[in-house]
């Protein structure tokens, strides 16, 4: 059984307003160990301003300098850092590196959370959101329906990143957050295990309009996002260079599209300088030679480019007299989505003074991907006040992270 050094994870904050938070991981090496720990970076609501990254195959050591919030709890972030981070023991000074095929985590278990309160007002499932997301649950579907008396039944299909939402004292813990922010208005209240057939068959089958399927002209791609590469410099390594615009969630982008591709990197320096970002990263295929290929560069080049100018694909139409908003959320081949997705939008939406009438959360294959797709409907009387064009304005620079 692995152990992690106590010192795997360090975390020194800032010493005042406006200094940047420094956090070191040391442990051994695993592919995708950087995707890992900027998407848990990610899901703390932090931004990455520098970087760097080190190994030797066997043992790394990466350095993060990040923009923090005063709520943010560093505690816990060196916790889940520490989670993700490959074990290892040191008998007879020899030490025993991690090995993935060994380690293959369990798929989390689905719990229901359904609610019926007394009001629908604006911004509540939003707060909804906030409460999970402190809580430490992350949503995977949401059904909402609002009656025509006002009153809202909310179904919400979570995970639990501490695994203990099973017991009584989690769900007394949930059950008292979400009281405490609802008040007298929560009619009713209930935690279970999801059924299978939720579990078994996440996937949607409904119509998906070409803003969300189509991918962007390389052209107008290319002239955003410079992606290089470079076999001359390192006799071991291929140099990748990248030069695009800042947004949120940018390493966490580049390194979980490398963690598909099965990428090692052996050296990275990342820092953002205004409103673009440098990034020079040396990297491998996984069996240790040079990308060679053209080929292979060609397509790393054209996803990595379509990753970095469109994350995420948001789309504003008409579904019937409706208005429904459609935000699709790339999944890495590991199964996991981009955190944080659902509050983002539902920021953005509250930020406008639009009631939300309804959601689903789905997984769909577009092309040869999966992706998270999130069904919003926007109430009608609400969204006659704002065009449709500033909603999607606003959504975009919320997920993006733009002012």
């Amino acid at each position: 059984m692995g152990i992690l050094n106590d010192d795997a994870v360090l975390i020194k904050e800032a010493e005042k307003a406006g200094d940047k938070t420094l956090i070191t991981v040391n442990c051994p090496d695993k592919t995708g160990l950087g995707c890992d720990l900027c998407r848990i970076i990610l899901l703390f609501g932090l931004s990455i301003a520098k970087g760097d990254a080190s190994t030797d195959g066997k043992w790394c050591y990466l350095v993060f300098w990040v923009v923090g919030k005063p709520t943010t709890r560093w505690y816990l972030l060196r916790e889940r850092l520490r989670e993700v981070c490959p074990p290892c023991t040191l008998p007879m000074a020899e030490i025993y590196y991690f090995r993935p095929e060994f380690q293959q985590p369990k798929p989390p278990k689905v719990f229901l959370l359904k609610f019926w309160c007394t009001f629908d007002r604006k911004g509540l499932l939003h707060d909804v959101t906030k409460v999970l997301c402190e809580l430490e649950l992350s949503v995977k579907r949401v059904k909402v329906f609002t009656a025509p008396d006002g009153t809202v039944m909310d179904l919400l299909f979570v995970t639990d990143t501490r695994e203990l939402l099973h017991t009584k004292k989690r769900q007394e813990e949930t059950k008292s957050q979400l009281n405490a922010m609802l008040g007298d208005n929560i009619i009713s209240f209930e935690i279970e295990l999801a059924g299978h057939e939720v579990t078994a068959n996440p996937q949607g089958s409904a119509f998906l309009p070409p803003a969300i399927t189509d991918d962007m002209d390389n052209a107008l791609i290319s002239k955003r996002v410079s992606v290089k590469f470079d076999n001359e410099l390192s006799p071991s390594h291929t140099l990748m260079q990248i030069l695009c615009q800042d947004h949120k969630g940018l390493i966490y982008d580049i390194m979980r599209t490398l963690k598909d591709y099965n990428i090692q990197v052996s050296y990275g320096r990342f820092s953002a300088k205004a409103k673009d970002y440098e990034v020079d990263l040396f990297i491998m295929q996984g069996d240790g030679k040079k990308i060679m290929d053209p080929e292979k560069q060609k397509v790393i080049c054209s996803r990595l480019r379509m990753e970095l100018v469109r994350p995420l694909r948001v789309e504003v139409m008409s579904r019937g007299p409706d208005t429904e908003l459609l935000v699709a959320n790339p999944v890495e081949l590991a199964g996991k989505g981009r955190p944080l997705v659902f509050y983002d939008i539902t920021l953005a939406i509250t930020s406008l003074s639009i009631r939300i009438f309804s959601v689903e959360i789905a997984r769909h294959r577009i092309h040869d991907r999966e992706w998270e797709v999130y069904r919003v409907l926007l109430d009608e009387g609400d969204v006659a006040l704002v065009p449709r064009s500033t909603i999607k304005e606003c959504v975009v620079k919320n997920l993006m992270g733009w002012e």
